[in-house]
């Protein structure tokens, strides 16, 4: 029998009425509980509706929605019956949601929102392996010509009144299941190309689990702590973090919203939440923002403060080490009077653990955010190494790495300095695709991740760039955007950026401003505008940026220096698909679809120069 069959029925004898998940109930918005009981019922429930609704042994059911407790319930009542969950992002399109239905040959799809709902109903009669459709949301209004779909009440009504004849068919569903079934399909979110069936198996998630509370033992050990889910489940990241929280005993509150993240922080007080490097850089700005309009004496005050954070968290903490007393008595006392105020503002005052991973996180917000308290734990991983592959250890981590490898898995750096993983958490393989499958892991094993990286003399990951996105300028100099695009990250102005360069003759960006801070700058600096698109022309708001990025990049050699900038009126988004669920820059679909503007801005340096030479 697999470990995640009985998983919650043990955490139910054990735990019984404490509370398991958090939500917002769909009626009211306020915050409700799902017992351990409770959690357990209900999976017995979806189990017996999902075996009646005609769910095969290895057969697929999509849940294509916002985070909900009824895709946790949905994921175990599938484990029951050895069937495959194929978590959907919410923010998925027709085109892609009807080729992973179809891909998958899945027969159930769980939606939760209108929106979703509306879609769900459009590929419907695209996709001739699906069955029917259940929504999670109550508040979904069906079509009234559908006789296909099933709200969530209905769906679990078909699983209550089970013969015996069922219910033995379930338990022999469960006892029959092993290690090497499927016990997740995660459609990855690729930069390029259609998305890939990563085939998680259940012995995968095992020795994932075997090797994080291995590692998190020492700090994961209060099972009144709460965890708040913030990324999607249909994330590996947060999948696999969540899980951790479930064989742990952890409660696991979950925000359905995205936008409603920093109410959601504030309101639930998170010990730990998982989450992606703009969530902290958002903070990170915002603190220093504050900052800025405080008293003189109050900045003072908080910088001396920081000063001393770094001193005891960074050189001593972090390696173990006991401060000194002069600077631990420093520490106690801006802990009472500017940290935990700071972490109170947040919503963390509490905070144990925040792993985060998906991108770089520059090493100074890292240090920033260690200095007041706040945990950071830099790891790496991708869907096809059932996320982890490394992450800080404690005590010893090293800021600028992603951490040491857990420990049952081997890594090694490959041609073109590419990181290669081999151990128990990698993939199976890519659904239906056994040509990408062979391209990615090689016959000794290897898994080729696209990532750059090297393995620091402690042992830990650092990490560089993607393999593809590196590019080569016309002068053959080789560039890595993410680390340029990480650096403006962190600047109150910048939302989003992407680099510009390859085969040119030096390096430019395309810039999406934070629209409210620049009106903020324009209205304090009485600069006129009657839209956004005059306001990211206006010649004083781009000399106020050049001066920004020019200060970031005195360090870096001339031919990484980024010469010429757009600011961009509008934000990249995943409806244009110009970014991947997880938020990733497509860079291809960008280079494309601002090449007239990105040939200008090269094309504006060609005149400048021959109006120089006149």
């Amino acid at each position: 029998m697999n470990r995640f069959v009985e998983l919650i029925p043990q955490q139910s004898a054990k735990y019984g009425e404490r509370e398991a998940l958090r939500f917002r109930d769909y009626e009211t918005q306020v915050w409700s509980s799902i017992t351990w009981q409770g959690f357990s019922g209900l999976i017995d429930r979806a189990a017996g509706a999902l075996y009646m609704g005609g769910v095969e042994p290895q057969g697929r059911v999509c849940i294509f929605s916002q985070n909900c407790p009824e895709i946790l319930i949905t994921h175990f009542g599938a484990f029951y019956n050895r069937a495959i969950p194929v978590p959907i992002y919410a923010t998925s399109s027709r085109d892609e949601v009807a080729y992973i239905v179809n891909d998958s040959g899945a027969t159930i799809l769980f939606v939760g929102d209108q929106g979703q709902y509306d879609i769900a109903r459009q590929v419907m009669g695209d996709c001739p392996t699906l069955k029917f459709i259940v929504t999670l949301n109550p508040n979904v209004e069906r079509q009234p010509e559908d006789k296909t779909t099933l709200t969530w009440k209905d769906f679990l009504a078909t699983g209550d009144k089970l013969g015996k004849d069922v219910l033995d068919g379930i338990e022999k569903r469960k006892q029959e299941g092993v290690d090497s079934d499927i016990m997740y399909l995660i459609y990855t979110s690729g930069t390029t190309g259609v998305p890939k069936g990563v085939m998680l198996m259940h012995s995968n998630m095992n020795a994932a689990m075997t090797a994080h509370i291995e590692r998190f033992h020492s700090i994961i050990n209060d099972r009144t702590d709460v965890s708040l889910s913030f990324l999607p489940f249909s994330h590996v990241f947060e999948l696999g973090w969540t899980m951790v929280c479930l064989c742990t005993g952890i409660r696991v509150a979950i925000n359905y919203n995205p936008k409603e993240i920093q109410r959601a922080v504030k309101e639930v007080q998170p010990n730990y939440m998982c989450s992606v490097p703009r969530f902290w850089e958002k903070v990170y700005t915002a603190i220093n923002d504050n900052l800025q309009g405080a008293k003189p004496v109050v900045r003072m005050m908080v910088k001396q403060a920081i000063r001393v954070g770094k001193a005891r968290n960074l050189k001593y903490a972090r390696l173990g080490k006991k401060a000194p007393a002069f600077i631990e008595q420093q520490y106690q006392y801006f802990e009472k009077k500017v940290f935990k105020k700071l972490r109170g503002a947040i919503g963390v005052t509490d905070g144990k653990l925040f792993p985060t991973a998906g991108a770089m996180l520059s090493d100074n917000i890292t240090e920033f955010l260690h200095a007041v308290g706040i945990n950071i734990c830099i790891g790496y991983g991708l869907s096809e190494t059932n996320a982890s592959v490394s992450f800080f250890t404690e005590p010893g981590w090293t800021i600028g790495t992603v951490g040491m490898p857990i420990s049952n898995i081997q890594v090694k750096i490959g041609d073109q300095n590419e990181i290669l993983v081999k151990g128990p958490t990698v993939m199976k393989g890519y659904y239906n695709k056994p040509v990408e499958t062979a391209e990615a892991i090689d016959t000794d094993g290897w898994f080729h991740t696209g990532d750059c990286g090297e393995i620091a003399p402690t042992g830990e990951i650092i990490l560089t760039e993607r393999l593809k996105d590196l590019f080569k300028t016309s002068n053959g100099k080789y560039i890595a955007p993410q680390v340029l695009e990480t650096m403006l990250g962190q600047d109150k102005f910048v939302e989003q950026v992407t680099i510009i360069g390859d085969g040119r003759k030096y390096v430019s960006a395309l810039i999406v401003p934070d629209f409210e801070e620049l009106k903020a700058y324009a209205d304090k600096k009485h600069l006129p505008y009657s839209s956004i698109e005059e306001l990211v022309n206006d010649p004083e708001v781009h000399k106020m940026i050049e001066a920004r990025i020019n200060d970031y990049q005195k360090g870096l050699a001339p031919y990484e220096q980024i010469k010429r900038f757009v600011l961009l009126p509008k934000a990249f988004t995943m409806e244009n698909g110009e970014l991947t669920n997880t938020l990733k820059i497509k860079r291809s679909v960008i280079s494309k679809r601002y090449r007239p503007l990105i040939d200008a801005m090269y094309a504006a340096d060609y005149r400048k120069k021959k109006d120089k030479q006149e």
